[in-house]
Protein backbone atom coordinates (compact mmCIF):
# COMPACT_ATOMS: atom_id res chain seq x y z
CA UNK A 1 0.00 0.00 0.00
CA UNK A 2 2.78 2.48 0.93
CA UNK A 3 4.59 1.69 -2.31
CA UNK A 4 1.38 2.47 -4.28
CA UNK A 5 0.94 5.83 -2.50
CA UNK A 6 4.59 6.72 -3.13
CA UNK A 7 4.15 5.94 -6.85
CA UNK A 8 1.02 8.11 -7.09
CA UNK A 9 2.72 11.00 -5.27
CA UNK A 10 5.80 10.69 -7.49
CA UNK A 11 3.69 10.72 -10.66
CA UNK A 12 1.65 13.68 -9.40
CA UNK A 13 4.81 15.67 -8.54
CA UNK A 14 6.26 14.92 -11.97
CA UNK A 15 3.07 16.11 -13.66
CA UNK A 16 2.96 19.34 -11.65
CA UNK A 17 6.66 19.99 -12.33
CA UNK A 18 6.30 19.40 -16.08
CA UNK A 19 3.29 21.72 -16.27
CA UNK A 20 5.20 24.43 -14.43
CA UNK A 21 8.21 24.45 -16.76
CA UNK A 22 6.26 24.45 -20.00
CA UNK A 23 5.89 27.90 -21.49
CA UNK A 24 2.32 29.09 -21.95
CA UNK A 25 0.90 31.87 -24.02
CA UNK A 26 2.85 35.07 -24.39
CA UNK A 27 1.59 37.87 -22.10
CA UNK A 28 1.47 41.56 -23.02
CA UNK A 29 2.58 43.36 -19.87
CA UNK A 30 2.51 46.97 -21.12
CA UNK A 31 2.14 49.07 -24.26
CA UNK A 32 3.21 52.70 -24.71
CA UNK A 33 2.07 54.49 -27.88
CA UNK A 34 3.58 57.81 -28.87
CA UNK A 35 2.77 60.00 -31.87
CA UNK A 36 5.87 60.95 -33.85
CA UNK A 37 6.44 62.92 -37.06
CA UNK A 38 6.50 59.73 -39.19
CA UNK A 39 3.55 57.96 -37.55
CA UNK A 40 3.14 56.18 -34.23
CA UNK A 41 5.78 54.45 -32.14
CA UNK A 42 4.74 51.45 -30.05
CA UNK A 43 6.87 50.13 -27.18
CA UNK A 44 5.49 46.71 -26.23
CA UNK A 45 6.60 44.76 -23.17
CA UNK A 46 6.08 41.00 -23.35
CA UNK A 47 6.52 38.20 -20.85
CA UNK A 48 6.90 34.58 -21.95
CA UNK A 49 8.72 31.57 -20.62
CA UNK A 50 10.90 31.28 -23.72
CA UNK A 51 12.54 27.86 -23.85
CA UNK A 52 14.87 28.43 -26.80
CA UNK A 53 14.49 28.29 -30.57
CA UNK A 54 11.66 25.72 -30.45
CA UNK A 55 9.37 27.83 -28.23
CA UNK A 56 9.56 31.60 -27.88
CA UNK A 57 7.53 34.79 -28.32
CA UNK A 58 8.11 35.65 -31.98
CA UNK A 59 5.71 38.47 -32.95
CA UNK A 60 3.42 41.25 -31.82
CA UNK A 61 0.95 43.22 -33.94
CA UNK A 62 -0.95 46.50 -33.81
CA UNK A 63 -4.54 45.83 -34.90
CA UNK A 64 -7.34 48.22 -35.97
CA UNK A 65 -10.87 47.63 -34.59
CA UNK A 66 -11.85 46.11 -37.96
CA UNK A 67 -9.07 43.50 -37.65
CA UNK A 68 -6.64 45.12 -40.10
CA UNK A 69 -2.98 44.67 -39.14
CA UNK A 70 -1.51 48.18 -39.01
CA UNK A 71 1.98 47.12 -38.03
CA UNK A 72 3.91 44.17 -36.70
CA UNK A 73 7.20 43.55 -35.00
CA UNK A 74 8.87 40.22 -35.71
CA UNK A 75 11.02 38.98 -32.83
CA UNK A 76 13.93 37.22 -34.46
CA UNK A 77 15.24 35.22 -31.50
CA UNK A 78 14.28 33.84 -28.07
CA UNK A 79 14.65 35.98 -24.94
CA UNK A 80 15.26 33.15 -22.47
CA UNK A 81 17.24 35.24 -19.97
CA UNK A 82 15.55 38.60 -20.61
CA UNK A 83 12.04 38.58 -19.13
CA UNK A 84 9.96 40.60 -19.43
CA UNK A 85 11.39 42.42 -22.45
CA UNK A 86 10.40 45.49 -24.48
CA UNK A 87 10.70 45.98 -28.22
CA UNK A 88 9.62 48.94 -30.32
CA UNK A 89 8.12 49.63 -33.72
CA UNK A 90 8.08 53.11 -35.29
CA UNK A 91 6.30 54.56 -38.30
CA UNK A 92 2.96 52.82 -37.75
CA UNK A 93 0.32 54.60 -39.85
CA UNK A 94 -2.96 54.98 -37.98
CA UNK A 95 -6.02 55.85 -40.10
CA UNK A 96 -7.58 59.27 -39.53
CA UNK A 97 -10.17 59.30 -36.76
CA UNK A 98 -8.98 56.08 -35.13
CA UNK A 99 -8.35 56.63 -31.42
CA UNK A 100 -8.05 53.05 -30.17
CA UNK A 101 -6.04 50.07 -31.40
CA UNK A 102 -5.26 46.66 -29.98
CA UNK A 103 -2.02 44.76 -29.61
CA UNK A 104 -1.79 40.98 -29.78
CA UNK A 105 1.20 38.68 -29.50
CA UNK A 106 2.21 35.23 -30.70
CA UNK A 107 4.59 32.46 -29.77
CA UNK A 108 6.01 29.70 -31.93
CA UNK A 109 4.07 26.85 -30.26
CA UNK A 110 0.67 28.21 -29.20
CA UNK A 111 0.23 30.79 -31.96
CA UNK A 112 -1.62 34.04 -31.28
CA UNK A 113 -2.47 34.41 -27.59
CA UNK A 114 -6.04 35.01 -26.48
CA UNK A 115 -5.05 38.24 -24.72
CA UNK A 116 -5.81 41.47 -26.56
CA UNK A 117 -4.32 44.65 -25.10
CA UNK A 118 -6.36 47.76 -25.93
CA UNK A 119 -4.47 51.03 -26.38
CA UNK A 120 -6.03 54.50 -26.32
CA UNK A 121 -4.16 56.78 -28.74
CA UNK A 122 -3.57 60.28 -27.43
CA UNK A 123 -1.98 62.64 -29.99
Amino acid sequence: MHKHILTVVTLWCGLVWSMGVRAGDVEIVNVVAEHESNGWRFDVTLKHADEGWDHYADLWQVIAPNGEVLGERVLAHPHVNEQPFTRSLSGVAIPEGLDTVSVRARDTVHGVAAQVYEVKLVP
